[in-house]
């Protein structure tokens, strides 16, 4: 099998399993256990690595969690009301505002051709009063990487006082960024991602003071999220952040090889630029579901988009970027990771395109 769907999940590391492993079955204790000084020790290591990672040397301002989606929820109790959020927003964002637009103040911010929130729109929507804007740093669907430093600028011109929120996912590990400088307000990361374990992902803050309890228990994690901490994936966490060497322009190299293997003009490539780790195609004429499951029987796995989607019909991202139906119920989400080797990538372009070409003439698309 070829692995090509690396948004969904990656493999782990595994040196950062070894580490998993060591914690499973050696240094196995409940940190909050009072023998326990050395996995205690260990858990403010982990968030001291974090916090550097990210431009602090703050030990308090992380906050683990079961995953990413747990963690963009608990950012959501840093306000009561009027919020701003991004037409982009993964499901764990975007359902929450729905649900809360029940009985509070919910505005979208669609989005631009680009993938990008628009950001003139974004200018018209905010008002003195609102108080969390929520958006996405690098998207899940289309690789499309919003400008943070913008967002903040028109924040602070029109709310300064509101809490910007940014869902990192898909950029922790991978691009640069300095949190501390970018007057962000709270990141949300997650493991699996970047060479971690599934079930660990954490929320950075810049005043823990705003947040509120959302689990209630014996007082881990500052008292907003009890429940014994999972030490065997922080530190395997920990470890992919502190020895993880992202290599873009090897991405890039890789982005580049499946797109010239692709020579069909009905294949179109929905976000141009953007972060290479993430590409968003449509090969038009066929429904991407069908093009998905034929690929699997062939040995490439990619995606018609998020996993945390793929129950849902359509495609939210691509419809709010102004694409017409059929390229949207055509569109295939290909993603990369360095653990992909340049010669895989080109045998999947060749059976991707042999494929396609295969499934338009049996639908006698022309």
């Amino acid at each position: 099998m070829i692995y090509l769907d690396n948004a969904a999940t990656t493999k782990i590391d595994e040196k950062a399993l070894d580490v998993y492993n060591y914690f499973s079955k050696v240094d196995f204790f409940n940190p909050s256990a009072v023998y326990a000084t050395k996995n205690s020790i260990c858990l403010k290591e982990a968030r001291q690595a974090i916090s550097k990672k990210l431009g602090f040397e703050d030990l308090d301002n992380v906050i683990f969690t079961a995953s990413a989606t747990e963690a963009n929820n608990l950012a959501f109790s840093c306000a009561s009301n009027d919020f701003v959020i991004s037409n982009g927003e993964h499901p764990s964002v975007y359902d929450m505002a729905m649900h809360i637009k029940e009985t509070k103040r919910v505005s979208f911010c669609p989005l631009s051709k680009n993938g990008e929130i628009d950001y003139e729109e974004l200018e018209k929507i905010l008002t003195p009063d609102t108080k969390f804007i929520s958006v996405m740093h690098v998207s899940n669907e289309t690789g499309a990487i919003n400008d943070l430093e913008k967002i903040n600028s028109i924040r602070n011109k029109i709310c300064p006082h509101a809490l910007l929120h940014v869902d990192g996912v898909q950029a922790f590990c991978k691009i640069d960024f300095n949190m501390k400088k970018s007057g962000v307000d709270l990141y949300t990361i997650s493991g699996h991602k970047i060479g971690a374990p599934k079930g660990i992902g954490a929320l950075i803050f810049k005043n823990k003071n705003k947040l509120k309890p959302i689990i209630f228990g014996g007082g881990q994690e500052f008292n907003l999220r009890s429940g014994t901490e999972n030490l065997p994936a922080i530190m395997s966490l920990k470890y992919v952040v502190e020895t993880r060497k992202p290599d873009p322009n090897y991405i890039k190299s890789l982005k580049n090889v499946l797109l010239n293997e692709l020579t069909d003009k009905d294949i179109k490539i929905n976000c141009e630029g953007g972060s290479p780790y993430i590409l968003s195609l449509s090969f038009i004429g066929v429904r991407g579901e069908t093009y998905v499951s034929m690929l699997h029987d062939r040995g490439v796995l990619v995606s018609t988009g998020s996993a945390c989607s793929s129950k849902k019909k359509g495609n939210r991202i691509l419809t709010n970027m102004g694409y017409k139906e059929d390229r949207i119920i055509s569109s295939v989400r290909v993603s990369f990771f360095e653990t992909n080797t340049v010669e895989e990538v080109s045998q999947a372009g060749k059976i991707m395109l042999n494929t396609y070409h295969e499934l338009k003439e049996k639908m006698n698309v022309q």
